[in-house]
């Protein structure tokens, strides 16, 4: 290796301070510089073996782990549909009307056809008629983040049970897969992770319609959350295809993935109208990473719920693929009339929105079902969009960063699955440094400020917001809605204890935000003409939640914000190992980048810290990996930043050593060296690295280094020094005018 595992503060050269701008610039591309002059370089790097010979996993499942793998690093560039949108119709009882068909149309999101020509009127009267089709669905709803649970009676024909798999499914021994026939209206309810692909027909999940010719994807049902369901939709409607060609079609596909001998029970079961689905085992490097550690094998089994109710059918032909299809006891997703309703409300904005793409607010307290709304609406618009904009506004359970980052992303795939494992680099971000915005709440706002300004106002947007209600979370709440030109507001609560008061338009334009108080200023980017212009009117949706525990943090393994924090960590540096299958690299394993001193600022975001314990602070840390607008230059000595910027962020890193002789940190971080030339700013933050990345770590001698327990927090000075800034409680500034 390059470097030791840890290298101990030493004496040095005096340290110089550097105070930059609170101001987000627009990061600079640097240009192209050899190899010896860039700041960023490589020790001693160990070359990836591409030679798989001597891995006991076949080259078949090699190719398919790293497909699997890549699914988001390719991003085609879509164009919005100008033809008519395909009606979806979720877990919907078929009907005579259902018999008639209409030519067979591609989706967004690739799949297969042949494009038609249509109007912008079209499109629109198809959105509505998709809307009304999730109005007036039968079907029940989810246990929205692993608990909420509005349970429905009208499942028709319902979920597929333990009996059945044995007349509709079969297993391919020798490729390790199973065909599995659907008829229209069935569902199936599983735990674990598989790869789907849709051979016949059309299957939903999680609001995302898969349709035959589109790509394989990933799916993700972890005791975590709430389990995905997977349902069938029926065939696509086509008016030249009879139903005997239809049926002939699928029974031709079930043979071509499955022997004779094998196929000839599942060809009793096929119809014009089933959905024919292929199911494959999943293996990713965030897979393998997550499984090298102990705490986490069981992580994609059952959950203690499942267990309890004995909900799960263990001897199924789906067994064997890393799958387990849950019985009609267990939970799984079940939608509320309010919840429907909302849906159908904003997909029919997405049509009849005029002067620009609807921008949508999600709000409520804590474990109201947020972020399970927040995909499931995602999902349901890339069914005829192709991107749908992001911002990031909790700190606290963020969709696609670690903690600690507000982000405006474009989403293009659907999310099958919970925030750990789809970590990716949004197109802009901000290092916040803390799961919570209460120590600066200034600096908190503007930096959504800088993000919302790079907002193109192309597509639709989603907001999600903190469970922060109360007190200056609530006048944060007031803040973003004024500020950012809210169209459509879906406001989540629980039980009959008001934790929010309804967020009406009305009700708004007499309250009292953080930065803004009545009669409102206008909102970041339209017209500021006026002393005091009206405030934009919004529509608002209520949700109400009715799932036993609503309300309430979840009580099984994994649930805990603080662990779901750990897992999109650990989600996100699973990007270090390699797409091959192959043994799990441990933390220590990584040669790291060798950053001189003089290259970059160091910054602490969260407490005050002496100059001379700075570096002492960040070592062995996460740091954020940032981009000032200003030049560093440290004459040799190590540059600390006397206040903390509001400036882009890259990525994240470990700084695993720090070489005072030699002038350098040693960094280990996913991120791409043509990136990191960009980076001059290393932020150190409240969110720390999982313990369990520290002890799990495997092949060191002696004790693992930054791991100690001979230590008291009883001494003084020996925990973080927390700084007021000057916050009142609203009851004192009242008081006080």
């Amino acid at each position: 290796m390059g470097s030791p595992p840890y290298i101990l503060l030493t004496k040095g050269k005096p340290l110089i301070t550097m105070k930059v701008q609170k101001s987000l610039p627009k990061t600079k591309q640097t240009s192209k510089r050899q190899q010896c002059n860039d700041k960023w370089f490589k020790s001693n790097r160990i070359p990836q073996n591409s030679d798989s010979s001597n891995l006991s996993p076949s080259t078949a499942m090699a190719k398919l782990e790293h497909r699997a793998s890549n699914l988001r690093k390719d991003k085609p560039n879509l164009k919005r549909l100008k033809k008519k949108a395909m009606t979806v119709s979720f877990r919907q009882v078929k009907t005579p009307a259902a018999t008639e068909r209409t030519p067979s149309r591609p989706l967004t999101n690739g799949g297969a056809g042949r494009p038609e020509q249509g109007s912008d009127s079209d499109e629109s009267q198809d959105w509505s008629s998709f809307a009304e089709s999730v109005l007036h669905q039968n079907g029940g709803g989810e246990s929205m983040e692993g608990q909420e649970s509005c349970v429905s009676a009208k499942a028709v024909p319902g979920r597929i049970e333990e009996e059945a798999f044995v007349h509709c499914a079969e297993r391919d021994y020798i490729h390790n897969r199973t065909v599995l026939v659907m008829q229209q209206g069935q569902t199936l309810c599983f735990r674990g992770k598989c790869l789907l692909s849709c051979l016949y027909g059309r299957v939903e999940v999680h609001g995302f319609t898969l349709e035959e010719g589109q790509q394989s994807y990933p799916l993700f049902s972890p005791s975590s959350h709430c389990p995905l369901t997977v349902t069938a939709l029926g065939d696509s409607p086509n008016p030249s295809k009879t139903k005997k060609a239809g049926r002939l079609e699928a029974k031709a596909i079930v043979r071509k993935y499955l022997s004779a001998e094998t196929c000839k029970r599942l060809l009793s079961e096929v119809d014009s109208d089933s959905c024919v689905i292929l199911l494959e085992p999943l293996d990713t490097p965030l897979t393998r990473f997550l499984n090298s550690f102990p705490d986490l094998k069981e992580l994609f089994g059952l959950s203690s719920r499942d267990i309890r109710d004995s909900s799960a059918m263990l001897d199924t032909p789906l067994s064997g693929l890393g799958i387990t299809p849950l019985r009609r006891t267990a939970g799984g997703m079940v939608m509320s009339q309010t919840y429907r309703e909302a849906l159908n409300g904003l997909v029919n904005a997405c049509a009849e929105e005029l002067d620009g793409c609807p921008v949508i607010l999600v709000c409520g307290a804590k474990n109201v079902g947020k972020s399970t709304f927040n995909r499931h609406l995602i999902n349901t618009l890339l069914n005829h969009t192709a991107s749908v904009e992001y911002l990031e506004c909790d700190l606290g359970q963020t969709e696609f960063t670690p903690s600690g980052c507000l982000s405006l992303s474009t989403v293009r795939e659907p999310l099958l699955g919970p925030p750990f494992t789809h970590q990716w680099a949004p197109e802009h971000m901000i290092f916040y440094g803390q799961s919570s915005c209460e120590t600066d709440l200034d600096r908190y706002l503007e930096s959504l400020k800088s993000l919302w300004r790079l907002y193109n106002r192309e597509t639709p947007i989603v907001i999600n917001t903190m469970g922060w209600v109360k007190g200056f979370g609530f006048q944060l709440l007031v803040d973003i809605i004024r500020l950012f030109s809210i169209s459509h507001v879906v406001q989540l609560s629980s039980g009959d204890k008001v934790m929010c008061p309804q967020l009406t338009p009305e009700f708004l334009r007499s309250s009292h935000g953080w930065q803004t108080h009545p009669p409102v200023q206008s909102a970041l980017g339209e017209d500021n003409s006026g002393t005091h212009p009206a405030q934009r009117s919004y529509t608002l949706f209520s949700i109400h939640s009715e799932f036993e525990g609503a309300g309430r943090p979840g009580e099984m393994r994994h649930q805990r914000s603080n662990e779901q924090r750990d897992l999109a960590l650990l989600g996100y540096f699973s990007q270090l190992q390699s797409p091959e299958p192959g043994p799990v690299r441990p933390l220590h394993c990584f040669t790291p980048y060798q950053v001189p001193h003089s290259a970059v600022a160091v910054g602490v975001t969260h407490c005050e810290v002496a100059p001379t314990h700075v570096l002492y602070t960040a070592n062995a840390s996460l740091v954020g990996l940032c981009c000032l607008n200003e030049k560093v230059s440290g004459r040799g000595s190590p540059v600390l930043l006397s206040q903390t910027p509001v400036c882009p962020c890259v990525g994240f890193g470990v700084l695993r050593g720090v070489d005072m002789a030699r002038g350098l940190y040693f960094l280990v971080t996913p991120v791409a060296p043509s990136v990191l030339r960009q980076v001059n700013c290393l932020l150190l933050g409240a969110v720390t690295l999982p313990n369990t990345l520290l002890t799990g770590q495997t092949g060191i001698l002696g004790e693992p280094p930054y791991v100690t327990m001979d230590y008291s927090f009883e001494l003084t000075g020996a925990g973080k020094l927390h700084v007021f800034k000057g916050l009142a409680r609203p009851g004192q500034m009242k008081n006080a005018k």
